[in-house]
C-alpha cells in the first residue's frame, strides 16, 4: 500500500538541502576570494 504524500515537508526537506548546499558554495567560493586577496598583497599562507 502506498504512503499518503506529505508534499509540504518533502518540499521544505528539498529547500533545506538546497541551501546548505549553496551556503557550502558560497562559504567555499569566500575562502577562495580571502585566499586571492593574501597572495595578491603578498602575505603568507596561514596553513
Amino acid at each position: 500500500m502506498p504512503r499518503k504524500p506529505n508534499y509540504q515537508f518533502e518540499r521544505l526537506d528539498r529547500e533545506r538541502v538546497k541551501a546548505a548546499k549553496a551556503a557550502e558554495k558560497a562559504a567555499a567560493k569566500r575562502e577562495l576570494k580571502e585566499r586571492e586577496d593574501r597572495e595578491k598583497a603578498g602575505e603568507p599562507d596561514p596553513e
